[in-house]
């Protein structure tokens, strides 16, 4: 008798990490893509951080570094706070974690047990409950509307807090799929509303400084008591060095600390020294923006004229979250058509929200200008040999 798997593997796929590797094939057969599925910046890490890491290769030995990271890492992250927000935390109370990822099975594992629930907004990232499946977690998903601004309110988390088994509230801001931001004053209000009913909240702040129109506060400026997770990927063009962080309260520092010591030992020596020099690589970083920017502008006005004409608003990150309901009903194979037959790679809604993705599909645009111009002529001549449904 051959032994059984586990049913915490029996996780949804991540559709944009399946695109991406039907993308992949297509390229193989020598088939030029243009990659609009995954949030992965067409930038490179800055100078300053390359450099970094190869004096760090230079002097030879990489190690195991402390379960929570270097000290001049979370000394230099805790400087970021104060410069970028005026919050002063302590160095203690960061996190050096492998990517964001880490940050939220960390975080989950260190306030929730089986069985506990973690409201959540719909669309959002589908890791989130991916992770907490795995966990033995619930997620609570709330629909979100054009009504509450495509974002999570303080009414959600007062709602969701009847059900007893809600233990957490995680909201993005700009968020995963849509781009949407939640405005300070919103975000002061779910802070309180989860201290008000005793739930955690757990801030997904990834794409913090990619903003066009609005400001991206920090919920740490509203309470101590809050979980914080950010990433090098994002911003600082750090995808493939797996390295992130998370700001704790003081009394969560040691279980985290526990449990990184036994899931992974320590993030990479490497990528924590060169992420040391991300900060000081502003100039660079904000060139890459006004791409990121520019690439928003063009996919905003040209999408809408190939048929795409209702797009979700793109407060910050970068993606453009569209209806595409006009077109087909089936998202999953619309993507799958449209790689196939014009060349064009983007993630299917259903990715994001299980009940209305099906009508949706998310364009990344944080590749260049080039790519994103090809890829808009593609959709234009592509969309228009299809009938209007």
């Amino acid at each position: 008798m051959k032994p059984g798997l586990s049913k915490r593997g029996d996780v949804d796929a991540f559709l944009a990490m399946d695109v991406l590797s039907a993308a992949a094939r297509h390229e193989r057969e020598g088939r030029d893509i243009v990659h609009m599925e995954v949030g992965q910046p067409g930038a490179p890490a800055p100078r300053a951080v390359l450099d970094a890491a190869g004096a760090a290769l230079a002097d030879g030995r990489l190690g195991y570094t402390q379960a929570v990271g270097l000290p001049d890492l979370r000394k230099r992250i805790a400087r970021h706070y104060r410069e970028a927000y005026g919050v002063e935390i302590s160095e203690d109370r960061v996190v050096v974690t492998t990517g964001s990822s880490a940050g939220f099975s960390l975080a989950f594992l260190a306030a929730l047990d089986a069985g506990d629930k973690v409201l959540t907004t719909s669309p959002g990232y589908p890791a989130y409950r991916n992770i907490m499946k795995a966990l033995g977690l619930g997620a609570l998903e709330v629909e979100a509307t054009a009504a509450d601004g495509w974002t999570m309110t303080a009414d959600h988390v007062l709602e969701a807090a009847n059900d007893k088994q809600v233990r957490a509230v995680l909201a993005a801001s700009p968020n995963n799929p849509t781009g949407t931001m939640i405005k300070p004053d919103a975000l002061a209000d779910i802070v309180e509303a989860c201290r008000s009913r005793g739930l955690w909240f757990i801030s997904d702040e990834i794409y913090h400084g990619l903003v066009y129109d609005g400001e991206a506060a920090t919920a740490l400026a509203f309470s101590d008591d809050v979980v914080v997770i950010n990433s090098f990927s994002k911003y600082y063009c750090m995808t493939g060095w797996r390295i992130g962080w998370m700001i704790v309260p003081e009394a969560m520092v040691r279980s985290v600390e526990r449990l990184a010591q036994n899931l992974y030992i320590s993030a990479p020596e490497l990528s924590q020294k060169a992420a040391i020099a991300a900060f000081d690589a502003g100039d660079e970083l904000e060139m890459v923006k006004k791409g990121y920017a520019r690439n928003r502008a063009l996919l905003l006005t040209e999408l809408p004229k190939i048929g795409f004409d209702e797009l979700l608003p793109v407060d910050g990150a970068f993606y453009v979250y569209a209806n595409v309901r006009r077109f087909t009903n089936d998202s999953v194979e619309f993507a799958r058509q449209m790689l196939d037959e014009a060349g064009v790679a983007a993630t299917p809604g259903l990715d994001f929200d299980r009940t209305r993705g099906h009508g949706f599909l998310r364009f990344s645009f944080a590749g260049d200008i080039a790519a994103m111009e090809s890829g808009v002529d593609r959709l234009r001549s592509w969309i228009a040999t299809r009938p209007v449904a």
